[in-house]
């Protein structure tokens, strides 16, 4: 949806709407707000990047190395998150 096609709202106006905006949001809508008369955001729906649907959704997917698990692995995956043991 390009921007002359997006709705557009005040800020005022969108505090008071911000429930109903949500709701077109949701349905797909692209939402302009602008100050002044002049565009300064644009709320859009977020897309789901993943659509896991049960346990096992990954399978022949994720590849685990055999030490994946290891005490080894676990030390630097420790480090990298500066938690040393």
């Amino acid at each position: 949806m390009s921007e002359e096609t997006a709705a557009r709202f005040n800020i005022h106006d969108a505090k008071t709407q911000l429930s109903r905006i949500v709701d077109r949001v949701e349905r797909g809508e692209e939402i302009i707000l602008s100050r002044a008369g002049h565009p300064v955001a644009k709320v859009v729906p977020l897309s789901r990047t993943v659509h896991r649907t049960a346990r096992g959704s990954l399978r022949d997917e994720l590849v685990l190395e055999p030490d994946w698990d290891s005490a080894q692995v676990n030390d630097e995956v420790a480090r990298d998150f500066g938690m040393a043991t």
